[in-house]
């Protein structure tokens, strides 16, 4: 993927101008220069480098005479589904390039790219090479204020041949170079070991602190690390200027918590000496996605931690989250002893949302396996186009830390917002035929309301676009109703994506409590004639339906169907029992359909008791 081509070029530039060029504008000058008639290949040693060249040289560099032209070298076999878009204003809210995507198909992956330009890079993955075609079509140059994207493909290798089976070495090892065995606990060689989830422990520091935190030749971040257990990493060299400074601390709870104190005190001891007189907060970075939590139902966990330390916390606003930084900061003021024993609890906190999201996630993995379900902001990682940063924040792009999403797989990076539910989860519709409309009725708290609509209604028009659905709220049928139903119109994969995000925005937005899953009430409509089968002789298809999907399921009795001859099937549960009771409800739905068509045909259809 670092493979660029240089075209344009005249017939007189030779290997070493091309080297001068890539010397005088601070590039890497590449070892081989693979040159033709009217232009050249070049290889970078990283993407990071390939994107400076090209945002330094395509159209802006003139070479004996011609304006050159660089982009990344994609054999048209490989490309295929995979796009870059660069050039993305770094304040540019996620929803809204979310939607913009959204426009020219449906989007499997979004990859931040982590680069030093002052704009943000993005990889996208689209469902099919048409619409990646499409989206290189329309993207290209989109002006958004005075940015205008930059897009072009990447190496797809999912669209490369398959490679040839290594060949075997006897006793069955692979004659290609292989990992070999990590040490198991007792210190011999056994299978690999479990790896803990990393959950680092984010600081702001005044940039002015930075120099006495890291000492003389690093002595004094050197001997933190040792004492502590722990990997610092300051986050020094980005966003030039900033009166602030990231670190990112990985260790044991413990571990971190010691470095936290270590680094509070020297920066204490360096404001003495420098006659600093205001206090030093402590200034917590976390995901937004866990901040929730770890302020509880109206705001209780808080005032717990505030009210056992001694310390005042406040939390920046949700106003400050950009594409480039999902996390919020969270500052303590206090004695530094107050601090220190605020940071273990908060820590806690957060920590203890972060394994329960990963715990949700191994759970609903095995209820509809392959889905990717980060598609839906329900968890941590879920909540921004990118990654959860343990890099600079604002206006350089953050990195993210390993071990510390829940997403990382060995086949794939961050799977992004985008995603589409597995064949599992949805049925398939023939390529001729659009899919079938479905209407879904969600009850969601009063309260939630506004949250769900957002500012001038862009959150709910943003939500509508990137799902593909109609969503809209009935009028409160009176002023003191505590739940407001939501219209959902739209097909099968339209219908995963909204409610997904609804149910994500409930948890985000804090409407239910830290332990507590968001469990919502839905109603569909069914033909009359398939009520009978959706209960099952003596109840017993219901129950199995209950049983299997842990949501429940209610048929009310004595339903008068309406003019379409239907009736309301009520299912509450959590987000994914709620979409497998719908699914299987639609299937025998469906079941029904076809065999009343075939009665109307004349084919016999073998008896059935609903009842």
């Amino acid at each position: 993927m670092n493979k660029l081509y240089v075209g344009n070029l005249s017939p007189s530039v030779t290997v070493e101008d091309l080297k001068q060029l890539f010397g005088e504008k601070k590039l890497p000058v590449a070892d081989q220069v693979l040159l033709k008639s009217g232009y050249a290949f070049v290889d970078f040693p990283d993407q990071n480098w390939a994107i400076k060249a090209i945002e330094t040289l395509s159209g802006k560099v003139e070479l004996h005479g011609k304006v050159i032209e660089v982009d990344y070298s994609v054999p048209k076999k490989l490309r295929s589904r995979k796009i870059q878009i660069r050039n993305i204003p770094p304040h540019l809210q996620w929803e809204v390039l979310d939607g913009l995507l959204a426009q020219y198909g449906t989007v499997e992956n979004v990859e931040q790219v982590n680069t030093d330009t002052e704009t943000a890079v993005v990889n996208v993955t689209y469902a099919t090479k048409e619409e990646a075609k499409v989206a290189i079509e329309k993207l290209t140059g989109h002006q958004f204020e005075d940015y205008s994207f930059r897009v072009s493909y990447i190496l797809d290798m999912d669209a490369a041949p398959p490679l040839q089976a290594p060949r075997m070495r006897r006793g069955g090892r692979s004659s290609r170079d292989q990992d070999p065995s990590q040490p198991g606990p007792s210190g011999g060689l056994g299978g690999p070991r479990h790896k803990q989830h990393d959950f680092p422990l984010r600081m702001l520091v005044p940039t002015q602190f930075v120099g006495a935190i890291i000492g003389k030749e690093g002595l004094t971040i050197k001997n933190v690390t040792k004492q502590t257990q722990s990997k610092v990493d300051i986050h020094r060299k980005e966003n030039a200027g900033a009166a602030e400074k990231p670190i990112t601390i990985h260790s044991t709870p413990e571990g971190c918590s010691s470095a936290c104190r270590m680094i509070l005190d020297i920066m204490q001891k360096e404001a003495d000496e420098t006659k600093t007189t205001e206090d030093i907060p402590l200034k917590i970075l976390a995901h937004n996605s866990l901040v929730g939590r770890l302020i509880g139902k109206e705001g209780r966990n808080l005032k717990k931690i505030e009210e056992e330390t001694g310390t005042k916390i406040t939390i920046s606003s949700l106003q400050d989250l950009t594409i480039y930084n999902p996390e919020r900061t969270i500052t303590v003021k206090g004695s530094m002893e107050a601090c220190c024993k605020a940071e273990v609890e908060i820590m806690r906190k957060l920590r203890e949302a972060y394994e329960n999201d990963i715990a949700a996630i191994n759970q609903q993995t095995n209820l509809i396996p392959g889905l990717n379900l980060n598609a839906l902001g329900i968890f941590s990682s879920g909540l921004s186009v990118l990654p959860p940063t343990a890099g600079p924040r604002g206006g350089v792009p953050p990195v993210a830390p390993a071990g510390y999403n829940p997403f990382l797989s060995h086949s794939s990076h961050l799977s992004g917002l985008y995603g589409v539910p597995p064949a599992s989860a949805i049925p398939h519709q023939h390529s001729q035929q659009a899919p079938e409309q479905e209407v879904v009725y969600l009850f969601i708290p009063t309260q939630a309301v506004g949250a769900l609509i957002g500012k001038k209604g862009q959150h709910i028009k943003q939500l509508a676009r990137f799902a593909g659905a109609s969503i809209k709220i009935a009028p409160a049928e009176s002023p003191d109703v505590t739940e407001r139903m939501v219209i959902i119109t739209g097909p099968p994969e339209a219908q995963f994506k909204a409610q997904g995000r609804i149910f994500g925005k409930l948890k985000e937005e804090n409407f239910f409590t830290a332990k507590e899953e968001v469990k919502l009430e839905t109603h569909i409509k069914v033909p009359s004639t398939a009520a009978g089968r959706v209960i099952g002789k003596g109840g017993k298809t219901v129950n199995e339906l209950q049983n299997l999907t842990s949501a429940e399921v209610i048929v009310p009795r004595d339903q008068t169907p309406d003019e379409n001859d239907e009736v309301f099937v009520k299912i509450s549960g959590h987000f994914f029992a709620s979409q497998t009771a719908q699914r299987k409800i639609r299937e025998i739905i469906q079941q029904v359909k076809q065999q009343e068509q075939k009665h109307q045909q004349g084919t016999p259809v073998p008896p059935h008791h609903s009842k």
